[in-house]
């Protein structure tokens, strides 16, 4: 049985991104690199064979109408991109996955991703739930044993503390692209809704958002502002982002992403405008305390109550660490939790760190700076200390 046996089988920003994209950039470029943070390259070296193989039938796939019918309960997609989809499939012939004998600035193992960013931006999170699952079982991941005792001490975390079934402490599955498997994603997800039924809101993933009635999460990824680098002026990339987001979603969607460049420069640009017109805000990088009391004294600043506003945690939360900022943090602001590898591949092993970014656009540079050390990614160094300067980050 394949891996990805659905096109939804993806996370839910990808199609909020996509249909932007539809309407407003369809005829951009783009090329995504995949770099593994924490494993040699040669670990992955003898599953190319299989990984390609998956790859090839993910590109067989098609959205059946029912997935279809699915999408279109949400206000934000429309019609148009509906049918666009009713017609796509991805294309072998823009990914390429080799060895580099001659390790590089993305190591030896390499997945390539080149073409048209309409028809490019649902390899990434796919391509990264295979070769994750295909890794963790060449590492032996003990999803029925280690992973079912670590469920249910997470179970019993949350019900021994004040935040048991308060509906303003909400978690929700972000893990689809580390995922130990798709068959382990699927028993999380199902034990956390009837276990924590109060808590556990909802998943970015849309096939289990679909199958267990829970609200598939996300806006935009690192990409979005990324592509927008080269897409206008780069010192104005961040406002070309947010405001070409906002006319695409009208209210809608309304969390921002902070980190691509950083905090400090994203909140020079998220003014009053902005500040009002979104939800509020994701941190995705660098330390958790001093970006929530960034965020917090941002709107005082601009005379807005954080209580009308959320912050989305989703760097590097476990359960024990969300409840640590809800009790920080939960009366000063409304706080969700998205949990990635410590729900999906909390199994005994090492859990893959990897990741597929973007790192070109019209065949120009783009990058992410994040807010931490290790996440960012792009080999050209002039360019980097280009929007560095650009943005005034040091």
């Amino acid at each position: 049985m394949p891996i990805i046996e659905s096109m939804i089988d993806q996370d839910f920003y990808k199609f909020s991104m996509m249909q932007a994209i539809f309407h407003r950039f369809p005829d951009v470029n783009v090329q995504y690199e995949l770099t593994v943070r924490n494993h040699p390259g040669e670990l992955l070296r003898d599953l190319i064979p299989k990984i390609e193989s998956e790859i090839n039938n993910l590109c067989t796939l098609r959205f059946d109408s029912g997935e279809l019918d699915y999408l279109l309960k949400f206000p934000w997609i429309t019609e148009n991109f509906a049918e666009f989809l009713r017609l796509f499939q991805l294309n072998e012939s823009y990914i390429k996955v080799y060895y580099d004998e001659k390790a590089g600035y993305y190591g030896n193992f390499r997945v390539t991703v080149k073409g048209s960013w309409l028809n490019t931006i649902l390899f990434e999170v796919p391509v990264l739930a295979i070769v994750s699952e295909l890794l963790s079982k060449k590492l032996n991941a003990n999803a029925l044993g280690i992973g079912i005792a670590n469920l249910k001490k997470n179970v019993d975390l949350v019900r021994s503390m004040e935040c048991n079934n308060d509906p303003y402490f909400t978690i929700a599955d972000f893990g689809t692209r580390r995922r130990a498997s798709k068959a382990w994603q699927d028993v999380v997800i199902e034990n956390y809704k009837a276990l924590l039924p109060v808590n556990f809101i909802g998943t970015s993933n849309v096939h289990f958002a679909r199958k267990y009635d829970l609200t598939p999460i996300g806006t935009q990824a690192h990409e979005w502002f990324m592509a927008h680098q080269a897409l206008t002026r780069v010192a104005d990339s961040q406002k070309a982002a947010l405001e070409n987001w906002a006319q695409e979603y009208r209210g809608q969607l309304g969390i921002a992403l902070t980190d691509t460049i950083g905090m400090d420069a994203f909140l020079r640009d998220f003014d009053l405008y902005f500040a009002k017109l979104f939800d509020g805000c994701r941190q995705d990088s660098g330390n958790t305390y001093e970006w929530t009391n960034k965020l917090l004294s941002h709107y005082y600043k601009n005379r807005i109550d954080p209580h009308t506003k959320t912050a989305v945690y989703s760097d590097k939360i476990n359960f024990a660490y969300a409840i640590e900022l809800y009790r920080q943090f939960g009366d000063q602001i409304k706080t969700s939790f998205g949990i990635g590898t410590a729900i999906t591949n909390d199994v005994g092993i090492v859990a893959p760190q990897i990741v597929l970014k973007m790192t070109k656009c019209n065949g120009r540079p783009v990058a992410k700076i994040s807010d931490s050390l290790g996440k960012s990614m792009c080999p050209d160094e002039d360019y980097v200390r280009y929007l560095r300067q650009q943005f005034g980050v040091s």
